[in-house]
């Protein structure tokens, strides 16, 4: 029977020939991993168990990003515990402060998921690795510790949903554009534990860094995966990084979709989610001159370098409105390296921007970033809820990293073209 990148991909860990969507499977664990605030309570589930060991050493990773370097007591004493945890297993994936950065970039990155894993995460934006062809899904910390002591898991087998893209895409609109699109569409609650499959012309010639950005944020519209069939793109990107061998899978031409959407890009300008859902999206035109406190570039959505660039081509050579924060932060330490060797970190602070060391900070309200009652940001980040930031009096617009730059400069909501003619 033809079947989906994902059935197989479940089959396959399962040890089975087939599964079939709401059928409940057991699967094994390719790669598991926690933050700094999911994984002590990981830690402490793992304690209770009375295990001994984790399943596979080099199969877990422990990444401190949230509140980190840390805000307060509190995420210290957090931190310390997965020091701890790390320290008495071996573990040799967890990333200290000055190795580390947001986990969403840094796994990729470091070639530790892989297509055709299946991956676990005690954080729901664990479904960014769907770029690579992975079978990738948040879950709860209880969860994280069952992993990490069996390395396997149990889920419903997801019925899928397919998003076909049609269209050369318009100057300034990216992978961001279309997911945003793709919830203002379909709701917050339009693919509830689906799988959202992103396929046709325009995701083929899409870079990963894009195909990232939309899967990070398939969880918006309440998918229990996001993903995209690998290809040469993909190859090119894990094959210098991967740290063990990989599959690539893909869908039957003649596989069963709960649905199936497909829609003409070549029209869309730069889209922005408006206060307080990510569903609730216009194209900037719609919405210029909404005048702003704060810019934030970054987060496990668009803090790559790719979307460094962008924003620094908007930025080159001009400055910051006045009345207007602008945190710029790098996703992982290589990134700023990278960053920095090409120029991009001195374009920032030229125009005035702040550039933070990598941390997931104001994306999540955690801190170096929060806004104040009545005030407003444009960030690259991925949601947009109330009191996401900080105060519940706050208002969050999200857009891609050409936006987020543009609005700096001019201090409201632009579209880049604004900047540059």
């Amino acid at each position: 029977m033809p079947k989906t990148i994902s059935e197989k991909i479940l089959a396959d860990h399962a040890g089975r020939p087939e599964v079939f969507p709401e059928e409940l499977v057991e699967v094994r664990v390719d790669f598991a991993f926690g933050n700094d605030i999911t994984a002590p309570l990981a830690i402490e589930a793992f304690r209770r168990a009375g295990a001994k060991k984790v399943f596979d050493r080099e199969r877990i990773s422990l990444i401190p990003d949230h509140f980190i370097p840390n805000k307060d007591i509190a995420s210290a004493i957090q931190a310390r515990m997965l020091a701890e945890f790390a320290k008495e297993f071996d573990l040799p994936y967890y990333f200290e402060v000055g190795r580390m950065g947001v986990e969403h970039a840094l796994l990729p990155e470091q070639g530790l998921v892989l297509p055709g894993d299946v991956v676990v995460g005690a954080d729901s934006h664990t479904c960014t690795y769907g770029a690579l062809g992975a079978f990738a899904t948040g879950v709860g910390s209880t969860d994280l510790a069952a992993a990490m002591i069996t390395g396997r898991i149990w889920f419903k087998a997801p019925p899928s949903i397919k998003f076909i893209y049609k269209g050369k895409l318009r100057p300034w609109v990216g992978g961001k554009d279309l997911i945003l699109y793709t919830i203002g569409r379909i709701g917050v609650e339009g693919a509830r534990y689906r799988a959202m499959e992103f396929a046709g012309e325009t995701i083929d010639s899409l870079p990963m860094a894009d195909r990232l950005s939309m899967c990070n944020m398939a969880i918006e519209a309440g998918a229990k995966v996001g993903i995209i069939t690998p290809d040469s793109i993909t190859e090119a990107y894990v094959s210098a990084r991967a740290k063990r061998p990989y599959k690539f899978y893909n869908s039957d031409p003649e596989a069963v979709y709960e649905a199936v959407y497909e829609w003409d890009m070549s029209d869309i300008e730069p889209m922005v989610a408006l206060p307080h859902s990510p569903q609730n999206v216009k194209q900037v035109t719609e919405i210029a001159e909404t005048p702003i406190d704060q810019v934030v570039i970054g987060s496990c959505t668009n803090g790559r370098l790719e979307d460094l660039r962008l924003a620094a081509s908007v930025m080159k050579g001009r400055k910051v409105a006045r009345g207007v924060r602008c945190i710029v932060i790098p996703a992982t330490q290589r990134v700023y390296l990278e960053a920095m060797e090409e120029g991009l970190l001195e374009t920032f602070i030229e125009a005035e921007a702040v550039v933070s060391t990598p941390t997931c900070g104001p994306c999540l309200g955690g801190h170096m970033g929060i806004l104040a009652p009545g005030e407003s940001a444009v960030a690259t980040t991925n949601r947009n809820f109330v009191g996401r930031m900080g105060h519940v009096e706050s208002k969050v617009y999200l857009s891609n990293p050409a936006v987020a730059a543009a609005s700096a400069i001019l201090g409201h909501i632009a579209h880049p073209r604004e900047v540059l003619n």
